[in-house]
């Protein structure tokens, strides 16, 4: 499955790894079972692993769906999505911009370096 995560309890973090092609009805499918997971609550963070994504089949339109059908997280939440590359950088950019349109009050933020976003997130190291 190219689209997986973890969720780590203690840390009351979401870990999601992206790998490979993905393709939007992958992504939607991540997005529907993180919000059935039982173990999942809104005051999570989330780290969001794209870097190696290999190639990502959303378009425009499906991107903003992905933003607005995203999993509610808590206002106070923070949420990094990590880009190996400019597209997708640009894609997180995108996702994060219509999640806020659509209402979401947690913190967004797209970065092209997993030290940075996980010091914003205040992890120096995801669990293992």
């Amino acid at each position: 499955m190219p689209v997986e995560y973890v969720i780590d309890k203690e840390r009351r973090l979401v870990v999601t790894t992206a790998t490979g092609r993905v393709t939007f009805e992958e992504a939607r499918a991540h997005q529907e079972r993180l919000r059935n997971d039982p173990d999942f609550l809104p005051e999570f963070n989330q780290f969001l692993d794209a870097t190696a994504v290999t190639a990502l089949d959303i378009s425009a339109e499906q991107a903003k769906t992905i933003g607005r059908n995203s999993p509610h997280f808590a206002s106070g939440s923070r949420r990094a999505w990590v880009a190996a590359s400019p597209f997708l950088f640009g894609i997180g950019r995108m996702i994060g911009v219509y999640r806020e349109i659509a209402g979401g009050t947690e913190q967004f933020r797209v970065f092209n370096d997993r030290e940075q976003a996980l010091k914003w997130l205040g992890l120096d190291a995801l669990p293992r």
